[in-house]
């Protein structure tokens, strides 16, 4: 078969169409990886935000619970009475009260000054101890129990028994009032009462 000039010049077109098209092909295949990376990128962004977003909800979530947790144990304090100044008077009323109902032969207590012990920055509180050294009588050693378990449920304070020392009285102690035995114990009555220089809430 023989070419003639005018077939060279047909094919020359046709040449330069193939040519043309891969071309074509070629950018739209670069331009259409182009935009899967892009998609991708973006996708990535998207995922990374919803994370972050999903993130700071927990938190936020967290975050609300230990603030409700602690606005509940301040309100349990506040009705408890050991939110606020110290109620002295109160406390002795309630010694002599225990001492009558649970018909305890003798008592004497003295509570010493009141001292600031710890300041809860966060809310501007701070927490102060007045400490009770109390001497009773007894008639026997469940007395002591009860009157340790009803003054630490009563008291309008955070009552805390440092230490307790009980011995038997002897035996010309015990005609007189009945005791048999005879308690010392150191306590510490805590409260919570706004800093000094904090404002209100």
């Amino acid at each position: 078969m023989k070419i003639e000039p005018r077939d060279i010049g047909k094919l020359r077109w046709h040449a330069l169409l193939a040519v043309a098209l891969v071309a074509a092909a070629t950018a739209l295949a670069l331009w259409s990886m182009g935009n899967e990376r892009k998609a991708r990128s973006e996708r990535d962004a998207m995922a990374g935000r919803k994370a972050q977003t999903e993130q700071r909800l927990r938190q936020v979530r967290t975050e609300e619970e230990e603030i409700k947790e602690r606005t509940q144990r301040f309100q349990q304090m506040e009705l408890a009475g050991i939110i606020g100044p110290e109620l002295r008077l109160d406390w002795t009323e309630l010694l002599r009260d225990l001492q009558r109902q649970l018909r305890l032969p003798g008592m004497t207590y003295e509570f010493g000054p009141q001292m600031a012990i710890e300041t809860v920055e966060a809310a501007g509180y701070a927490y102060h101890s007045s400490q009770l050294k109390i001497q009773l009588r007894l008639l026997h050693e469940g007395d002591l129990l009860n009157f340790l378990e009803r003054l630490q449920k009563e008291a309008k304070a955070m009552v805390l028994v440092r230490n307790c020392k009980v011995w038997r009285l002897p035996p010309t102690a015990v005609a007189t009032d009945a005791a048999q035995l005879a308690a010392e114990c150191t306590m510490e009555w805590v409260t919570l009462r706004r800093a000094s220089g904090a404002g209100r809430p």
